[in-house]
């Protein structure tokens, strides 16, 4: 029922939605270009109407107060960025521990306009042997999807060149805040 109330809300809003999801039980999927609140609800709808079954992560404070078991309920993992908590460790231990594990994640990890991506998710994928998704969003395109799987060689520098290479056509909604794709 979701995947039908998804696709509905989509497409009166005039967005498309691309997605060519992979045959693994278990990946990394990233979200780029991340700037707007906006980016949160469409990302949400594109995957509810594409059936994938995931978890995604959030900063903490999005978990605080009556929304925190909602969040939760729909999939969501709460991140304290303020220091070391051991957090990548607690989602290497989820694909270790699950048969299925999808976890959906921003690697810019804000909507602020960033220097560098985190690198959080590539370590996530090659400590776990899983690919990584690629997701997108594309606000002059009104499109919203997952096009294409990466297999992170351990070569960071130019594991990122393939992921600038794919990225440097996608546009936030807000562009001024869309920083570098790089570590």
């Amino acid at each position: 029922m979701i995947k039908i109330i998804a696709t509905i809300l989509l497409k009166m809003v005039g967005w498309q939605v691309s997605f060519s999801l992979p045959a693994q039980d278990k990946y990394v999927l990233i979200g780029a270009p991340h700037t707007s609140n906006w980016d949160f609800p469409l990302t949400l709808l594109a995957l509810w109407a594409s059936g994938l079954r995931f978890s995604w992560v959030g900063k903490h404070t999005m978990f605080r107060g009556p929304l925190g078991p909602i969040m939760r309920a729909i999939g969501g993992i709460p991140v304290d960025r303020s220091g070391s908590t051991g957090f990548l460790k607690k989602v290497i231990e989820l694909f270790a521990t699950r048969d299925k594990f999808v976890m959906a994640i921003a690697p810019e990890g804000t909507r602020s306009l960033t220097k560098k991506w985190k690198a959080g998710f590539y370590h996530v994928a090659r400590a776990t042997g899983v690919p990584i998704a690629l997701g997108y969003i594309d606000y002059p395109r009104k499109r919203v999807g997952v096009e294409r799987m990466f297999e992170p060689s351990g070569d960071v520098e130019a594991d990122f060149e393939i992921l600038r290479e794919y990225y440097q056509d996608k546009i936030g909604k807000l562009p001024e805040k869309q920083g570098p794709v790089r570590i």
